[in-house]
C-alpha cells in the first residue's frame, strides 16, 4: 500500500484505515490496556486506544513497540469483530499426531506398562503406526501424566557371615582411626 501512496503522492497517513470509536469503546480501550490479565491483549487495547486519540500509525508503533502491520492487523481485528475480538489470544501451538490416540495408548500402558523407553516406542509404533524419538514419547508420556521411574537392581542371595565381617572390619578401622586422631599434635 506504501508503493501505491508514492506513486499516486500520498503519504502513509492518508492511506490509513478510517475508524470511528464509540465514546463506550475509547473507555473500554483505556480500560483493558492496563486491566487486561493477558499482556499481548493490553498491548492491542492500547495500539487501538492510541489510535482513538488520533495518533498516526507510525507514533502508534514507535509508543508501543510494535510494526506498522501489526498496528494494521490489529485495526483490521477490531473492525471485524470489535473489542471482544481483541481480547481472542491465537497462539499456534502444533499438535502432536500421537495426540490422537492418547486414550489407547493411556489404557494400554495403565495395562501394561512398559519397562524401558525403547519398549514403549515400540508400544506406540506398534497402536498407532507412529514412529517417534524417544524424547518425544517421553514429552509425550509425561503431558499424558505417565512418568519415568527410576529403578535399581534388588541385590540377589545375601550372604550374612560376610556383611557381619564386613561390619567388624569396618569398626576395627575406625578404632584405628581414632586413635591416629588422638596422636596427632596440631600445631
Amino acid at each position: 500500500m506504501v508503493f501505491l501512496g508514492v506513486i499516486f503522492g500520498l503519504n502513509h497517513e492518508e492511506i490509513m484505515i478510517k475508524i470511528a470509536f464509540t465514546e463506550e469503546d475509547i473507555k473500554a480501550l483505556n480500560y483493558e490496556r492496563y486491566h487486561h490479565p493477558h499482556t499481548r491483549v493490553q498491548r492491542k487495547m492500547e495500539a487501538l486506544w492510541f489510535k482513538s486519540q488520533g495518533e498516526p500509525y507510525n507514533k502508534i508503533a514507535q509508543l508501543t513497540g510494535i510494526s506498522i502491520n501489526v498496528v494494521t492487523q490489529y485495526i483490521k481485528e477490531y473492525q471485524d469483530g470489535g473489542i471482544e475480538k481483541l481480547k481472542e489470544i491465537n497462539f499456534y501451538r502444533p499438535e502432536s499426531k500421537l495426540s490422537e490416540h492418547k486414550q489407547t495408548i493411556e489404557n494400554y500402558f495403565r495395562e501394561h506398562p512398559p519397562v524401558t523407553m525403547k519398549e514403549a516406542i515400540g508400544v506406540i509404533e506398534k497402536l498407532t503406526g507412529l514412529k517417534r524419538s524417544e524424547k518425544q514419547v517421553a514429552k509425550f508420556l509425561k503431558k499424558i501424566g505417565l512418568h519415568r521411574r527410576k529403578v535399581g537392581t534388588i541385590p540377589s542371595k545375601v550372604n550374612v557371615d560376610e556383611q557381619e565381617a564386613f561390619k567388624k572390619n569396618v569398626r576395627t578401622l575406625s578404632q584405628r582411626s581414632r586413635r591416629r586422631e588422638k596422636n596427632r599434635i596440631l600445631y
